[in-house]
């Protein structure tokens, strides 16, 4: 009998394997979830191993799955982009492209290179997945990822975008007027700070830098929050300083609900990258929404470009 798997296997293995749900992938594939489940079962046997385990509310892979999905993603990513990549011998591009980024990086795709590349070409489909945690790309079957660049995966092709970042304290008015301003990093301990959840679940540390002194700074206050818009907000009703990203804070600094301080300690630093594998077929959406970030930055001020 032959073991080798059919391309119809792969799929729905590597389907299964993202969504850690039948019904999901069977969803997506167009099948029901019995007739994926019998597929599954029959490439096992036929394999001689347990590629899953499952329970009642559960689906996960085993050992030798998830060492099967690890060097069958790139293959099956490989075969899609060569399909793909047959779409630039038309006159108008179609297909999709599936991008990661967190809210940040996000936000500014959605304000400067998201309109601008639909409007080029309105044949792609933009899928953009928005989550804080960093996730293996190839892997979780995306085209591309966004980081900061001081994170940036080895072996990537990188493209940056939006100008330098930069996170900054700030706070209302109303607040500074009753607690006074902090006018160093240290003083921050002596004021209720609103605190930032990373999505691992640890705390995030304030860091500050001026004339080469580095500080980190482990804020304590009497709210946590995983969203930084929220943050603004708590700041705004007086409830302490928070560490924001400016564009997150702008509209608020402008309109005088809020007021940038140790603005000496928040130097700019460098911003976000799109990435993608550098040994893989770029496929034609990915391909085009590089060529629009490198046209919309070629025509972007030389300094800040956060919106």
């Amino acid at each position: 009998m032959n073991k080798r798997p059919s391309l119809t296997e792969l799929t729905a293995f590597a389907s299964i394997v993202r969504h850690a749900s039948f019904r999901a992938a069977a969803d997506e594939l167009g099948m029901s979830a019995s007739t994926l489940s019998h597929m599954m079962r029959s490439l096992e046997q036929r394999l001689g191993l347990r590629l899953f385990h499952r329970t009642t509310r559960s689906v996960a892979p085993t050992e030798a799955g998830a060492r099967f999905f690890h060097n069958v993603a790139p293959l099956l990513g490989d075969l899609d982009q060569a399909l793909m990549d047959l779409e630039t011998l038309t006159e108008r591009p179609t297909g999709s492209v599936r991008i990661n980024a967190a809210e940040p990086a996000a936000r500014i795709l959605m304000t400067r290179i998201v309109p601008a590349f639909l409007e080029r070409y309105p044949g792609i489909h933009v899928d953009l997945v928005v989550e804080g945690r960093l996730v293996d790309i190839v892997a979780e079957g995306f085209d591309a990822g966004v980081r900061l660049g001081e994170s940036l995966p080895k072996n990537m092709v990188a493209v940056p975008f939006g100008g330098d970042g930069r996170l900054i304290c700030v706070a209302s008015p109303a607040y500074l007027a009753r607690a006074g301003t902090p006018r160093t990093p240290d003083e921050l301990a002596r004021h209720p700070c609103i605190r930032f959840r990373l999505p691992s679940g640890k705390m995030y540390r304030w860091e500050f830098k001026r004339h080469g002194q580095e500080l980190k700074f482990d804020a304590n206050g009497p709210i946590t929050l995983d969203n930084m818009d929220l943050m603004v907000q708590a700041a705004i009703k007086g409830l302490g300083v928070a560490f924001v990203w400016d564009d997150t804070a702008r509209a608020a600094i402008e309109n005088g609900s809020l007021v940038s301080i140790l603005d000496d300690w928040t130097p700019p630093f460098e911003g976000h990258y799109l990435y993608y594998p550098s040994h893989r077929l770029v496929p034609v959406g990915l391909r085009a929404f590089v060529d629009v970030i490198k046209d919309v930055e070629r025509e972007a001020p030389s300094s800040v470009n956060r919106p």
